[in-house]
């Protein structure tokens, strides 16, 4: 009788599962080319959700509303990949091979997903067709790889070993991912550098696998050269990355780019042309240095004036230091309190001689404390108490924003103001977005405070709204035009443009809408729908 084949993919592919099991017992200790496939399987595990993230990342980053975006990267992602396993049976013949061949494919297609997307953003008409198209490419490719090595494994365990050993390696890769995708790759390599070191990753995964076992010596040479081909594109692609980034950001914001940096909370943009800087977060403008005293004057002086006792501020974000530039104009102001979620933000405004000329180094008084939190989680352990508090969030553009302009938020901001104290709340432009201006207003009433909404025009944005609120007595607002004590040096607040801050033309009249809480999250939609219309 012949000895039987030693090759390890030799093992013949018929017969029952009966007849398999009983030459592969149960609990088996693993030879060296299980523990090698089932490191592979970890690692394309960690590999396919990191593309996960970063599809639905950069679809937020690119088209707004994270929730949606992931909702649906996910859900079409998870339906790739089952097509994926489903196409997986028609792979036949020398399933080594297809394994490198799919590896490499990955490699490319998840590794340069990233690139590509930011490059085509500006220049695709229909950018969620690429988008979903390269979204289910990568997991078509995805899926097609765990069953594949499964197959390959099948004559080497037991069913039962099999089906753990692999699920368990695949899980854990996918709990790494999913950790190491917002604390690490995210804030020290970025999304276009994290895409094209798990597609290396995957190319590295099929040149071991090519050069390790004997069985692909036929094709070694030809296989060879192509990873070698593709593992020199990634690496110009990951070496060449930062300027795909500023290309891309000076295309789309039409500036030069200045400052660039991903923290694990936000992408933060600075442009800067012969009239102005700007402030770019995840692509929306938060200020021109040539206009925004208009929006911070706006912002905070009324709300001094409507407390002139005002000895204790609270700001929630606004982490560029420049509400509180004009809340250092008080001298009467003991202490200034900003919490702001982003420590490469309030860094940024702390350090860079540009950014500290244009807030008058305001974050570095002994007068103000910074405390890198998030607002929501923060307010609710907060025991002080407010005269003034200044809500300069950026716009609810998605749920975990929309929650910071909630009535569980808005009863925590009444729970930390002094007897007599305001809250102003930034509250989106009035004339663009009027019911999701409303709806604040409205959402302040519900829990009890007395409103008084205003706006101003702020020649980058247009149209700009605010709501003053507290609970008090009488109307909520500031004094009579004798009776302001404004600092001085201020250009735009003035006895004059607070008076016309309050009319508001028949368009951007109050209209009815529902108030926003957490389990409706009216206001995202309002601003989707409103913001959206805009040519």
């Amino acid at each position: 009788m012949a000895d039987e084949p030693t090759d390890p993919l030799a093992a013949p592919a018929t017969g029952t599962l009966t007849d398999r099991k009983s030459h592969r017992p149960e609990g088996e200790s693993l030879n060296s080319f299980q523990v090698l496939l089932l490191l592979s399987v970890f690692v394309i595990a960690t590999c396919g959700l990191i593309y996960e993230l970063i599809a639905g990342t950069l679809a937020s980053y690119l088209l707004g509303d994270s929730v949606t975006q992931f909702s649906t990267i996910i859900g079409a992602y998870l339906f790739a990949m089952g097509i994926g396993s489903w196409l997986s049976k028609y792979l036949d013949g020398d399933l080594l091979r297809w394994f490198i061949r799919i590896e490499i494919l990955v490699g490319i297609v998840g590794g340069f997903s990233a690139p590509l997307l930011f490059v085509l953003f500006e220049y695709v008409a229909s950018f969620r067709v690429v988008l979903y198209g390269l979204v289910g490419l990568t997991g078509i490719l995805v899926g097609l790889e765990i069953p594949l090595l499964m197959r390959i494994l099948e004559h080497q365990l037991s069913f039962k070993d099999l089906v753990s050993r692999v699920f368990t390696v695949d899980y854990i890769g996918a709990l790494l991912a999913s950790v190491i995708f917002p604390l690490v790759l995210v804030p020290q390599l970025g999304l276009i550098r994290t895409a094209l070191f798990f597609g290396l990753l995957n190319v590295l995964v099929a040149a071991f696998v090519l050069y390790k076992f004997p069985q692909t010596r036929p094709y070694r040479t030809a296989q060879g050269v192509l990873i070698g081909f593709t593992i020199l594109g990634l690496l110009a692609g990951f070496a060449l990355a930062e300027r795909v980034m500023t290309y891309t950001e000076s295309v789309a914001l039409q500036d030069k780019v200045i400052y660039s940096q991903s923290t694990p909370y936000q992408r933060i943009v600075l442009t800067s042309n012969a009239r102005e800087m700007r402030l770019y977060l995840n692509g929306n403008l938060q200020f021109s240095s040539a206009d925004e005293y208009r929006y911070h004057e706006a912002l905070v002086h009324p709300a001094m004036q409507a407390n002139p006792r005002a000895r204790r501020v609270l700001v929630l974000g606004g982490g560029d230091g420049l509400a509180v530039r004009e809340l250092l104009k008080y001298p009467a102001l003991r202490t200034i309190r900003l919490v702001d979620l982003d420590p490469g933000m309030t860094q940024l405004f702390r350090q860079n001689e540009l950014l500290l000329k244009l807030n008058k180094r305001s974050l570095l008084s002994s007068k103000v404390d910074v405390v890198n939190a998030d607002a929501y989680t923060w307010i609710r352990q907060d025991t002080a108490r407010y005269d003034v508090v200044v809500v300069d969030f950026p716009d609810p553009s998605n749920y975990s924003i929309g929650k910071l302009y909630s009535t569980a938020f808005y009863r925590e901001l009444d729970r930390v103001l002094a007897p007599g104290g305001v809250v102003v709340v930034q509250s989106t432009s009035p004339y663009v977005a009027r019911r999701a201006f409303w709806c604040i207003a409205h959402t302040l009433q519900a829990v009890g405070l007395r409103t008084f909404p205003y706006h101003v025009h702020v020649p980058s944005f247009g149209e700009w709204g605010y709501v003053l609120a507290g609970r008090t007595t009488e109307r909520t607002g500031w004094p009579e035009p004798n009776r302001l004590n404004l600092p001085t040096g201020l250009r735009y607040v003035s006895p004059l443009t607070l008076r016309d801050m309050t009319t508001f033309a028949p368009d951007m009249a109050e209209v009815t809408t529902e108030v926003n809480r957490l389990n409706n999250q009216a206001l995202v939609q309002y601003f989707e729908d409103e913001w959206s219309a805009v040519p």
